[in-house]
């Protein structure tokens, strides 16, 4: 199979879309894990119990990521079977539905029991959204991409990903910052409803982008497969292993990102919750530069190396950066936050789209990413649940989350050092095989 020239004619249109799109949908999903931490325990669950409640609503962060894998056997199918378009506009949609019904939910004090329930079957919605929504995002920008600038190109899905997380992070400052009775029963709801805009203004600017020409010389020569799920477990059964260990790496983001700002806002450490939203909002827009630079070096020296400074980096400094929470000096927090989140993690979030994608051919790209990554995003957002746990009853012990955190980083070190290096190999001969198999022939004519 040859891809032909135009097959990278719109690179830049790809990557635009892919960031806009993965940002505004990533809005909805990150302003969850805020009120996730801040909120809901207050709203949906029994505050006469601080510590169970703040337990509960943390567990309900982490069902979205139990839906994950669910929506990527699905989603994942589809995707490699009516294109990669149609998944990103579907994706959209859901998530902005969804998230704007959290918005609408009724809570604890006027329903009863039924309110949690609500709110997970909600948070469920939005994990589906995201199951189909990064895979097939990188999908088209990796098939758009030039051969040699796929790393720098790709980064864009994940910088849109750090975007959305900091306009998620910027809405919720001014929300913090109400009054306790304005913010419990109103303000916590304005970012949600604020996912109207986010769907219409995403499904505008997908809904005019192009499939890639990679898959559509694929679906024209070759035809589909008409079982992708069966092709990819025979074919390339390895890889996906190991993109479900690199994808473990995504609990560095969780634990920073909802654990560490609970410990910092509980009563044992006291900073406010302003000023800990800030750290997050300042380490993802350092990470929105540093996302494609590493991208860019990756292009240049291989993604293994990039990928493993990430990922060997962040198990170290996730010790510094709870170790300063625990201190209590706001201004260490920040700049520690900073260098954890913004740039030492930005090494293999940035890398990841191009590393993981390059592992499979186009005939089943994004089932393979989006299974692989969506089960070993799965353990990490229930991470969270698992660090509130291990933190003991007050929620203080923050060397023991940071040694969890550290020993959930292995498996992604482990997988990049048996990876293929593969940022030399032409698009169209990515993650191919010896057809000497009738296998390689599953195909229908599109």
């Amino acid at each position: 199979m040859s891809v032909p020239a135009e097959a990278v004619g719109q690179p830049k249109k790809a990557a635009t879309a892919a960031w806009i799109g993965s940002a505004l949908e990533y809005y909805d999903f990150f302003i969850y894990g805020s009120a996730a931490a801040l909120i809901f325990p207050h709203v949906f669950f029994d505050e006469s119990d601080p510590a169970t409640a703040t337990l509960l609503s943390l567990g309900t962060f982490g069902v979205a990521y139990a839906a994950r894998p669910i929506g990527a056997l699905f989603l994942g199918h589809f995707g490699d079977k009516v294109g990669r378009k149609k998944i990103m506009v579907f994706t959209l949609i859901l998530m902005g539905l969804s998230t704007f019904l959290i918005g609408c939910l009724p809570t604890r004090d006027q329903v009863g029991t039924l309110a949690p329930v609500l709110l997970v079957a909600c948070r469920v919605l939005q994990g589906i959204s995201a199951a189909g929504e990064q895979a097939s995002a990188n999908s088209m920008t990796l098939e758009h991409a030039p051969s040699h600038r796929r790393g720098f190109f790709t980064s864009f899905t994940l910088s849109g990903t750090q975007g959305g997380q900091l306009l998620a992070t910027l809405a919720f400052i001014p929300i913090a910052a109400l009054p306790e009775d304005q913010l419990l029963s109103w303000g916590w709801r304005i970012p949600f409803f604020l996912s109207i805009a986010v769907a219409v203004v995403g499904y505008v600017i997908r809904r005019k982008l192009e499939e890639t020409p990679a898959f559509e010389q694929q679906t024209a020569s070759e035809g589909v497969v008409k079982m992708p799920l069966a092709f990819l477990a025979r074919n390339h059964w390895a890889d996906v292993l190991r993109v479900i260990a690199g994808a473990l790496i995504a609990s560095v983001s969780t634990i920073f990102t909802v654990w560490a700002l609970a410990y910092a806002t509980s009563d044992s450490v006291g900073m406010s919750r302003s000023s800990m939203l800030w750290v997050g909002a300042l380490a993802n827009l350092v990470a929105l530069g540093a996302i494609p630079a590493w991208a860019t070096l990756s292009d240049r020296i291989g993604r293994r190396p990039v990928y493993l400074i990430g990922a060997v980096g962040s198990a170290v400094m996730m010790f510094l950066y709870l170790w300063a929470i625990s201190t209590g000096n706001y201004p260490l927090t920040l700049v520690l936050g900073i260098v954890t989140f913004g740039v030492v993690y930005s090494a293999a979030n940035g890398v990841w789209p191009s590393f993981y994608g390059e592992m499979f051919s186009t005939r089943v790209r994004l089932s393979g990413m989006a299974i692989g990554t969506q089960i070993g995003f799965a353990v990490a957002g229930f991470a969270v649940t698992f660090a509130a746990q291990i933190a003991g009853p007050d929620g203080s012990d923050w060397s023991a989350v940071a040694f969890f955190t550290a020993a959930l980083c292995v498996p992604p070190v482990i997988a990049a050092l048996t990876a293929r290096e593969t940022h030399r190999i032409p698009t169209e001969q990515l993650g191919e095989r010896t057809p000497d198999t009738a296998a390689e022939r599953e195909t229908v004519t599109a």
